[in-house]
């Protein structure tokens, strides 16, 4: 649709100012503070999803009933019941309910157009922030590393779910598969894991803060705060 390509066109075009002002000042620390911002994106895809896959869906919404239909989810009965099961719901708790279907039909995000990806944390966060970094730029506020570490955390930021769903495609563009060999972006197989245990690894940028989140993971399950019945809705 148009008015999704125009808001995807403003936000690259945004942060393309937000870019200008970094590479105003090039630097040691620019490169520094982009590898940090990289860092930081990587870290709030990490948390987000842990959050999510944990967070337990309201009950008596009939949210597992959709969770576990046995039938076709292409069929006409399945679409009537997900509208009227998800019109029931918060924005967030349909958001946390869409973490929890990834991980029984995983490629099914490989097949989510882009703007469905990401349009929603472009609206509701990227853009306006990277809009305030415009004004900083133009008035000469900011430059320099800290848009440096900016404009590498709007890009983590708002293309985390994007650079998820190549994980799981078979096809990706060429640029994927060379942020993979820098190590910009995580392989498939080191996602997997994520997978196999669904107890670690939740980042799905580069897998910089998987460390990190591992070890808030064990806190947080040692002390009965992440309790695996949230990974399913129940009845």
């Amino acid at each position: 649709m148009i008015w999704q390509r125009l808001v995807l066109s403003a936000f690259l075009v945004s942060v393309g100012i937000n870019a200008l002002g970094a590479l105003s000042e090039p630097s040691l620390l620019a490169i520094l503070a982009a590898l940090a911002g990289w860092y930081a994106a990587d870290l709030l895809s990490g948390l987000t999803h842990l959050i999510m896959d944990y967070y337990p869906c309201p009950q008596g919404k009939g949210l597992d009933r959709i969770f576990f239909y046995s039938g076709s989810r292409g069929s006409a009965e399945y679409q009537a019941l997900k509208r009227e099961t998800m019109a029931r719901i918060s924005v967030f708790h349909r958001v946390a309910y869409d973490f929890k279907t990834h991980h029984p039909s995983p490629d099914a995000l490989g097949r989510r157009p882009l703007y469905q990806l990401i349009g929603s944390t472009i609206i509701a966060g990227a853009l306006p922030v990277s809009l305030l970094g415009n004004a900083a730029v133009l008035t000469g506020a900011l430059r320099g590393w800290p848009m440096a570490f900016g404009v590498a955390l709007l890009l983590g930021g708002a293309f985390a779910q994007y650079f998820h769903s190549t994980l799981h495609r078979r096809t990706n563009p060429w640029f994927v598969h060379a942020m993979r060999r820098l190590g910009l972006l995580m392989r498939p197989d080191a996602h997997q894991i994520h997978h196999d245990t669904l107890r670690r690894d939740f980042a799905t940028n580069c897998g910089w803060s998987n460390p990190v989140i591992n070890r808030l993971f064990v806190f947080l399950h040692a002390r009965g705060r992440l309790d695996p019945a949230g990974l399913e809705p129940q009845s």
